[in-house]
């Protein structure tokens, strides 16, 4: 049996997992993180994008998130997310249109103010659509 950690994942609006993991990978500002139980602690900002729970048993599951912190102490994994969500629940073509309404901001933008927020709004969109298929071909589907 292999060593586990417990892991909290909450948004500003709800808790979406708690419980013991493996490994938990996720992406930070430095690059792709994984933490096994064990790990040194770690404070880290999160890019928008796919976190990987390996449960006990060697079963995933995927959440999307669009940034956030990632916590790590010697008995705990803690993600503190802007906004989460299962990456089951992601619907693809409403993904696929907020990356289309996003470039046509970023393309019509008149400010600087308005590029950074198409600019963010792009990076999330796409991050977001990148893990629902990711998750589809995993799948098989």
């Amino acid at each position: 049996m292999a060593t586990t950690v417990q892991c909290n994942i909450v948004s500003a609006d709800e808790s979406l997992f708690s419980g013991a993991v493996e490994m938990v990978v996720a992406t930070g500002s430095l690059g792709e993180l994984g933490i096994n139980a064990g790990h040194a602690p770690l404070l880290s900002d999160l890019k928008p994008g796919p976190v990987r729970v390996i449960k006990e048993a060697g079963e995933e599951e995927i959440f999307f998130l669009s940034g956030g912190y990632l916590e790590v102490q010697p008995n705990a994994i803690s993600i503190l997310a802007d906004t989460a969500v299962r990456a089951n629940d992601i619907d693809e073509a409403a993904a696929a249109e907020a990356v289309k309404t996003a470039e046509h901001a970023i393309a019509n933008q008149t400010g600087e103010i308005e590029y950074s927020k198409a600019a963010a709004m792009l990076a999330e969109a796409t991050a977001q659509l990148h893990t629902v298929r990711a998750l589809r071909k995993k799948l098989g589907g």
